[in-house]
């Protein structure tokens, strides 16, 4: 089989080595009783037999892709990382945090981990972090689903080390030489990005120069995040009374929250970023995804959604019809140096249009919030970056990241957000994100 990752895939591995920080996805379940503990622990197996049980290994050739090797998580499969003490329910924000801050690595492992905290009072909680090297969201998802329904998949992947450094050498070099043509089409295809954006990209460059970091600067920061609970009738009945849908009022909120947060652009507008899934079935890629880019007014977003609902489904459009064009460039992604790929970065993450980014999983399936095989009362899925540092936030002008999805008649919406300049606590971010939620008439329960 070819176990070489795909172009896309290529992609998060670079941005890792380059940028020192690697992109998560965390779901986390929170129980009102005990869990099933043989069902948890057999929920642990099965994602090591599936889209997860996977990691990547390095090319010995600097500029040929890499490829997929078996790797089924944690080295005793049957050990749950069970805390020690119990917790109040209060403090499960700050645990989700301690568990997104454990060593993740798509290369050298481990790629994704399960933790268990008891609650006082009977609660649990349950987390498991995936790096996004090895899943987007909606595989997250299917991963979490076959695992707890017991179904497993063979991937067909050879164990690590399995090639010789010579015969590795030597058949990279030979699936290289057979994918010139693809490089020579993705440097043109960037060249001819690059042209019709220049005016665009001005602004941007000038912004991903940043001068060095004052000592002492450059430190990891831990973003305040938070989770939010509504109910999925009264979240329906208010898009619909703006005119909108589901999407439109998640992005009418977004780009509320993003005017509270400075995630606006000079010309006064938010430009919302929306992760749109080509996932399709038995698709083993880790990242089968394009990104749709709408920009808002946030001024009369939260009292009429007609406009932006509009705008999304011309966008969400436009990415599928031009995906193939917005994935043109990818094939060059193995042989960009890093520095390249740290000012391309920057570039990406748009210091001066500020994104926000909005991943919405919309219906999530049953399965999926039943790690131990019951359901959990509450589930809540979010995207964020372990270790990054505050010159580098500081360079994107802070950050705003959004999840959202439904599920048993909830849906969560969680937050994690940086202002530059300001005290960036847990505390400031839920008042926030309060007004935000009242600004459109909702209330919500938050972690």
């Amino acid at each position: 089989m070819d176990n070489r990752l795909a172009y896309l895939d290529q992609v998060p591995l670079l941005g890792l080595r380059a940028l020192g920080y690697v992109t998560l996805i965390q779901a986390t379940w929170i129980y009102d009783g005990a869990v099933d503990i043989e069902g948890l622990r057999r929920f642990q197996r099965n994602l090591g037999d599936g889209l997860l049980g996977r990691r990547i290994e390095r090319s010995p050739l600097p500029f040929a892709r890499d490829r997929w090797v078996f790797d089924r998580g944690p080295k005793d499969p049957d050990h749950l990382d069970i805390a020690a003490t119990p917790r109040p329910r209060a403090d499960v924000g700050g645990w989700i945090d301690e568990r997104g801050n454990l060593t993740i690595d798509p290369e050298f492992g481990p790629a994704w981990h399960l933790g268990i905290l008891p609650l006082e009072e009977n609660g649990t909680a349950v987390s498991l972090v995936v790096s996004h090297g090895v899943s987007d969201a909606v595989g997250v998802c299917l991963a979490i689903a076959d695992a707890a329904e017991g179904r497993r998949r063979d991937l067909g992947y050879p164990p690590p080390g399995a090639r010789t450094l010579t015969r590795a050498a030597l058949e990279d070099a030979r699936g290289t030489i057979l994918e010139i043509p693809a490089l020579a089409r993705a440097l043109a295809a960037t060249a001819r990005f690059a042209r019709r954006q220049r005016q665009d990209l001005a602004p941007s460059i000038a912004a991903a120069s940043p001068s060095p970091p004052a000592a002492g600067h450059d430190q990891p920061v831990v973003l305040p995040a938070l989770s939010a609970y509504l109910d999925v009738a009264e979240w329906d009945a208010r898009a619909g009374s703006l005119g909108g849908t589901s999407n439109s009022l998640l992005a009418g909120f977004a780009s509320r929250l993003g005017v509270r947060i400075g995630r606006v652009g000079d010309d006064g507008v938010v430009t919302l970023s929306f992760p749109v899934s080509e996932r399709t079935e038995d698709d083993t890629r880790a990242n089968a995804l394009v990104r749709a880019r709408v920009r808002v007014d946030p001024a009369h977003v939260a009292h009429d959604l007609g406009e932006i609902r509009a705008k999304i489904k011309q966008a969400l459009a436009e990415a599928t019809e031009n995906s193939a064009e917005l994935l043109a460039p990818l094939p060059i992604a193995s042989i960009t140096p890093k520095w390249v790929a740290r000012k391309a970065a920057s570039l990406a993450q748009g210091a001066n249009e500020r994104p926000v980014v909005c991943s919405n999983l919309g219906d999530i399936g049953p399965a999926v919030n039943r790690p131990d095989g019951t359901d959990a009362a509450y589930l809540s899925m979010r995207l964020f970056e372990s270790g990054i540092t505050k010159s580098r936030l500081d360079v994107m002008g802070g950050q705003l990241n959004l999840g959202c999805g439904r599920v048993r008649g909830k849906i969560f919406i969680t937050v994690s957000g940086y202002p530059v300049g300001e005290s960036n606590s847990k505390s400031e971010l839920r008042e926030l994100t309060l007004r935000t939620f009242a600004e459109f008439g909702l209330t919500a329960e938050i972690d």
